[in-house]
């Protein structure tokens, strides 16, 4: 199983999230292509992604996914210039909707791009429609 933090599905401020060996192959697969290889919410399930695969994350929303930053429009540009590949949705709920801007982009990510599972992860593919 691929090396992750912390314990169960989700993530808090003291834990990291759990990461399969299916979303690290993932994470790993066409790396050098983007600035991110992946964006989720908080800092904390970035960084559990980002250790367990050693690609760049993007943590939405600064540590624990309040910071207005990205804001909505900048993340779309990023995306529009294909430099982030996907988005994590990681289901904490100490990060999800914690933020209007988080939970602008989440809401427009889910809106626009079709969700799949890998592993126990919610994964959204920003490369393409």
């Amino acid at each position: 199983m691929g090396g992750g933090m912390g314990g169960g599905g989700g993530n808090s401020l003291l834990n990291g999230v759990t990461v399969s060996s299916e979303m690290t192959t993932l994470l790993k697969t066409d790396t050098g292509s983007y600035t991110w290889t992946a964006a989720t919410v908080g800092s904390t399930s970035a960084a559990g992604f980002q250790l367990a695969s050693g690609v760049p994350v993007m943590a939405i929303g600064g540590f624990n996914g309040t910071d207005p930053t990205p804001t909505l429009a900048q993340f779309q540009q990023y995306v529009a210039e294909g430099k982030i590949h996907y988005f994590i949705d990681a289901g904490g709920k100490s990060n999800s909707g914690t933020t209007t801007t988080a939970s602008q982009i989440t809401a427009w990510v889910a809106a626009n791009y079709t969700k799949t599972t890998v592993g126990t992860t919610t994964v959204y593919d920003l490369s393409g429609n």
